[in-house]
């Protein structure tokens, strides 16, 4: 199991996960609520649903991180302008602030995950892993049936 790359990327995912864990905690932040503070800084309004898969969540599960945040006043929230029933989420002051540090202590952990990697393997990694979501996400078929 341990030279097959599906073992590798989960366990590289389990490992990088508990990093972040534990970079986040003295933020006091899960690792979905720095996704979503993360995806509202780098694109405000967005809506549940899209939070919910940027986080790799459920919608339901979503609801109860937006109102965790919205309780300690990280993000708000207001009606879509077209859609009502749809919320959209932006950050406040607080927690652009937050999403500072947090991004500083994810960067640390990052970068230790490439220490030992050239920046052409960097490149070469990301180009991997890019191209092996590609082909599972494109509906490619293996030839083989």
């Amino acid at each position: 199991m341990a030279d097959r790359p599906g073992y590798l990327i989960k366990r590289a995912q389990a490992v990088l996960h508990q990093a972040m864990l534990d970079a986040l905690a003295p933020h006091g932040l899960t690792v979905s609520q720095y996704a979503v503070l993360a995806a509202l800084g780098q694109d405000p309004g967005r809506s549940n649903a899209d939070l919910a898969r940027q986080a790799f969540v459920t919608p339901q599960s979503m609801n109860t991180v937006l109102r965790e945040l919205e309780d300690r006043e990280l993000l708000s929230r207001r009606p879509h302008p077209q859609h009502r029933r749809v919320l959209q989420a932006e950050l406040t002051a607080t927690g652009t602030r937050l999403l500072a540090d947090a991004a500083a202590a994810v960067d640390l952990v990052e970068a230790r995950m490439l220490s030992s990697l050239s920046p052409q393997a960097r490149t070469e990694l990301a180009d991997a892993l890019t191209a092996c979501v590609d082909a599972l996400t494109s509906g490619a078929t293996t030839g083989s049936d």
